[in-house]
């Protein structure tokens, strides 16, 4: 079977949406301003799964397979960011993503060894981020991975495991470096 095929059949319930998504996002996309805030908002809006308020996307964001997104309130994305949608995203409310931030809630099936690699299926695996959570710049968030609520996601960390609520993880592949409930350590005093 082609690969025009396999896509064809694998979202045929999607088609027209991933056609209006890749044929019109480019119009908003780069928008400058509050104009550009609010023309990216009713797009998304209509082409997520679930939207729920007035949502900030800063220009030059890059969402895929809008149909698999649903977030909360008070949510914004910085620019440069990727989001794709295709196994499924779900954001709490009052998150923060950052910039250049990478979202993939599928992957490829590289264990299909007598399939060229340019054929293997995709394996879907959805993301959940929970309510008020940071994912600094350069952050990578991989297929299947749960962030708890209230998490910190430390800039240019590779997220590939499930995250506590309140923890904060950094590093590649990202580990526990902090919690968000532990007081601060002290400082010393000023001269």
């Amino acid at each position: 079977m082609s690969r025009i095929q396999r896509f064809a059949r694998r979202y045929s319930g999607h088609l027209i949406h991933i056609a209006v998504e890749e044929h019109l996002a480019w119009l908003v996309r780069s928008l400058p301003g509050p104009v550009g805030v609010f023309a990216r908002w009713g797009f998304y809006r209509m082409l997520f799964a679930k939207l729920e308020s007035l949502a900030i996307f800063y220009p030059g964001v890059y969402l895929t397979h809008c149909y698999g997104i649903r977030v909360g309130s008070g949510f914004s994305v910085n620019s440069g960011a990727l989001i794709d949608g295709r196994g499924g995203v779900s954001i709490g409310n009052d998150v923060l993503i950052g910039p250049y931030v990478v979202i993939n809630s599928s992957e490829h099936a590289h264990k299909q060894l007598d399939v060229p690699m340019t054929s293997v299926d995709h394996v879907m695996a959805p993301v959940r981020i929970g309510d008020d959570v940071w994912i600094g710049a350069h952050a990578v968030i991989t297929g299947g991975v749960e962030i708890g609520s209230g998490a910190v996601i430390a800039a240019g960390a590779v997220v590939t495991r499930d995250v506590p609520p309140y923890a904060i993880v950094g590093g590649v592949p990202a580990s526990i470096i902090g919690d968000r409930r532990e007081a601060d350590p002290p400082q010393p005093p000023a001269c």
